[in-house]
C-alpha cells in the first residue's frame, strides 16, 4: 500500500514539476522581447549595420542607399519639391561680425592657410577667414593654389550657446589681428558695442523661435528587441546612426541634416546578446530649424510615429507619458507653419545654411 502511495506521489510530483516548467517556459516566451522577422532575400540579420548614417558630405559607403526610398508614407509625400543642393555657406553680415582686411598685394592661398590660427573658434563661436579670389572675384574659404586680392575674418554673433559677448569679441580681435600680421594685412573692425548688441538681439530672436520636437513611442504590452525596432524603422527609410541606439531618416539632398532622429537605449544596442535586451520605449526627434520646410518633416514625423505604433503595438506619447491625440498634433502643425513663416521673413529659413549655423 505504501509502495503504491509513494508511486502515486512521485507521479503527482512529476506532473506538478512538468506543469511548473511548462508555465515558466510559457511566461518566459510571453515576456521575451519581440524579435525581428526574417525577410525574404535578406541574408543579413535585421540588426546589422547594413547601411551607415550619411557622412558630412552626404555620401553613403560603396554607394549604398543612393536610391533609397521612404516606404510606408502615403502618396502625398511622393511629389514633394526636392530642394537643390546649396553651396557651402560663407560669412554673412546677417549672423556674423565681419572685419575687412586690405592687402598691399595679392596673397597666395598657401600663405593664407599657413597663417590661419590653430583653432577656428572664439570662445563658443565659430571663427572663419575668407578670401576674394583674384580670378573669379568670389569670396571663398582659402584654398591652396589660388590667389586673393582681399581677405575678411568673421565670428558668429550667436548660436545655441548664447550671444557673442565682450570677452569673446576681444578674443576675436586678437586672433584676427595675429592672422593679419602673418599675411601682411590691415584689418578694419566694426564697433564692439554695436556688434555685441546685434548679437544679443539675434540671440533673443533665436531663443524665441527655436523648436526641437520629440515624440515617445511606448510598448503597450510586450517589449521590443533592438533588432525588432531597427527592422521596423528601416522599412520606413531609417538607417543606423553613428551612435549605438540611434537611427536617422536621411534628407532628400546629400549633405543636409537628417530629417528625423530615432533613439533607444544605447546599452541595449551594445549588449552581448541584443536579442534578449528589452526596450519599452523609443524616441523620435525633429530639430525644426535644421530641416528644410520642403521636406515636410513634421508630417513625416507624425506618419512615422503612427505607423510604428500600429506595427509594433505601441502608443505615441509626449515626454511625460501622456497620449498625443490627433487634435494636439494638428495644433503643433499649425504653430510650426507660423514659425516657418517667421524664419522665412527673417531670411533664416529652416534648413538654410544660415539657420543651421545659428541654431547649432
Amino acid at each position: 500500500m505504501s509502495s503504491t502511495l509513494q508511486i502515486g506521489l512521485a507521479v503527482a510530483g512529476g506532473v506538478v514539476l512538468a506543469a511548473v516548467v511548462a508555465h515558466g517556459a510559457w511566461t518566459s516566451r510571453r515576456n521575451a522581447p519581440r524579435q525581428a522577422e526574417p525577410e525574404a532575400g535578406d541574408s543579413k540579420p535585421a540588426n546589422s549595420a547594413f547601411q551607415q548614417e550619411p557622412t558630412l558630405d552626404g555620401a553613403h559607403p560603396a554607394g549604398e542607399g543612393a536610391e533609397r526610398q521612404d516606404p510606408g508614407f502615403d502618396d502625398g509625400f511622393a511629389g514633394m519639391a526636392i530642394p537643390s543642393p546649396e553651396r557651402r555657406a560663407g560669412l554673412d553680415p546677417l549672423i556674423d561680425v565681419i572685419a575687412s582686411i586690405s592687402l598691399e598685394a595679392e596673397v597666395s592661398g598657401d600663405a593664407v592657410l599657413a597663417a590661419l590660427p590653430s583653432t577656428r573658434r572664439v570662445g563658443s563661436k565659430p571663427f572663419a577667414v575668407e578670401g576674394l579670389n583674384s580670378a573669379s572675384q568670389q569670396w571663398e574659404p582659402p584654398q591652396a593654389g589660388q590667389r586673393y586680392d582681399a581677405l575678411q575674418a568673421g565670428v558668429q554673433l550667436a548660436n545655441r550657446t548664447g550671444a557673442l559677448n565682450e570677452i569673446e569679441y576681444s578674443e576675436y580681435v586678437m586672433k584676427a589681428t595675429a592672422f593679419c600680421d602673418a599675411v601682411g594685412g590691415a584689418p578694419e573692425f566694426p564697433e564692439m558695442r554695436e556688434e555685441v548688441a546685434r548679437g544679443r538681439e539675434l540671440d533673443q530672436f533665436a531663443n524665441d523661435h527655436d523648436a526641437q520636437l520629440g515624440f515617445t513611442l511606448r510598448a503597450m504590452r510586450t517589449a521590443w528587441s533592438p533588432g525588432y525596432v531597427q527592422q521596423h524603422a528601416a522599412r520606413l527609410g531609417f538607417v543606423p546612426g553613428l551612435i549605438p541606439g540611434r537611427m536617422v531618416l536621411p534628407a532628400s539632398v546629400a549633405g543636409q541634416p537628417a530629417v528625423l532622429g530615432l533613439a533607444f537605449d544605447s546599452q541595449a544596442a551594445l549588449a552581448e546578446d541584443p536579442d534578449q535586451s528589452a526596450i519599452r520605449e523609443i524616441s523620435l526627434s525633429l530639430d525644426v530649424p535644421q530641416v528644410a520646410r520642403s521636406e515636410q518633416p513634421f508630417a513625416r514625423m507624425r506618419e512615422v510615429a503612427n505607423t510604428l505604433a500600429q506595427a509594433m503595438d505601441g502608443m505615441v506619447t509626449d515626454d511625460d507619458g501622456r497620449p498625443l491625440q490627433a487634435e494636439v498634433m494638428d495644433q503643433i502643425g499649425v504653430d510650426l507653419e507660423k514659425l516657418y513663416d517667421t524664419l522665412d521673413a527673417r531670411e533664416l529659413s529652416a534648413g538654410s545654411a544660415l539657420a543651421r549655423r545659428l541654431f547649432s
